[in-house]
């Protein structure tokens, strides 16, 4: 006589372990436009396929509407079981939810990927799915990646791409339906002066810093004919106005002095040597100065 009622209970507690089991698995919220699919076990007409209207809300039949919005679907399940009990509709009920439906099934890739644009997805996908969706980055990206969630009183999220792969792979987030994935550009410092590659340097590293030293490496290094003693580092403060400090490369290199952290449109100039610019390279002097003055100009 007890062992029916015993298997009842067993079956009631497997259900609240596969129900808990698969909330702890679902990320995808349900939103505004969604269709969802209602289902009552045992109870077949009360099966509906509600939309989810803008307010967030949805009808249920003979007992008004109910907000969902920003719930997963066990979570919706939960509040719809709650109240068909509260409203005296059933005691018991059983309540299945699941979205036949999103109503937004497309992220945006947007900014420093080589094919920005929207993509589609029906479940959610990791954020380097979605970068490699945009053909992976540009040499101009910044590491620090925003994701805006398709709700927007969700605070922005950032994800921080690792140069190393095994972080960047354990760190990953989920990326959704209707979210937006922003790759912004990477700030740059600039070495000018008697080095191999003068020009700008993209601050692309974990952090999105450089230091001098660093950046003067990525600047093919200084020729022979440079004064890195006497170099100098053009820095724009917070007030707009610009500093212009000497460094000392030279002590830098050998240990004696330590390294400088730049900060974004940074100027680093590397001198020429007196008696070659005297010689054979005047011009070139003034040009690399001029250079250098452009940003040294509020």
């Amino acid at each position: 006589m007890h062992f029916p009622r015993r298997i009842s209970f067993l079956l009631v507690l497997l259900a609240c372990f596969v129900c808990g089991h698969s909330s702890a698995q679902e990320s995808l919220l349900i939103g505004p436009g969604d269709q969802l699919h209602i289902q009552v076990l045992d109870t077949p007409e009360l099966e509906q396929k509600p939309r989810v209207t803008d307010s967030g809300d949805i009808p249920l039949t003979g007992l008004g509407t109910l907000h969902v919005a920003g719930l997963t679907p066990s979570g919706a399940a939960a509040n719809i079981h709650d109240y068909f009990v509260n409203s005296h509709f059933m005691n018991h009920p059983s309540i299945s939810v699941t979205v036949d439906q999103y109503a937004t099934q497309s992220i945006s890739v947007l900014g420093q990927v080589k094919m920005p644009g929207v993509y589609p997805i029906s479940t959610s996908r990791s954020v380097l799915d979605a970068i490699a969706m945009g053909q992976g980055l540009t040499d101009a990206a910044d590491r620090h990646i925003t994701i805006q969630r398709r709700d927007k009183s969700i605070k922005p999220i950032t994800y921080d791409l690792s140069n190393e792969g095994d972080t960047a792979m354990r760190n990953q987030v989920e990326v959704f339906p209707g979210d937006i994935v922003l790759v912004p550009k990477a700030a740059i410092a600039y070495v000018l002066g008697d080095v191999n590659r003068p020009g700008g340097v993209i601050m692309q590293n974990n952090h999105s810093q450089l230091t001098a030293l660093q950046a003067v490496a990525l600047a093919g290094g200084t020729l022979s004919s440079a004064v890195p003693s006497h170099a100098k580092l053009i820095h724009r403060s917070l007030d707009g106005t610009y500093q212009e400090l000497n460094i000392n490369i030279s002590r830098m290199q050998k240990g004696k002095e330590p390294d400088v952290l730049l900060q974004p449109d940074d100027v680093i100039f590397i001198p020429f040597s007196y008696l070659r610019n005297i010689g054979a390279n005047a011009s070139g002097i003034v040009a690399a100065a001029s250079s250098a003055a452009i940003y040294a100009v509020p």
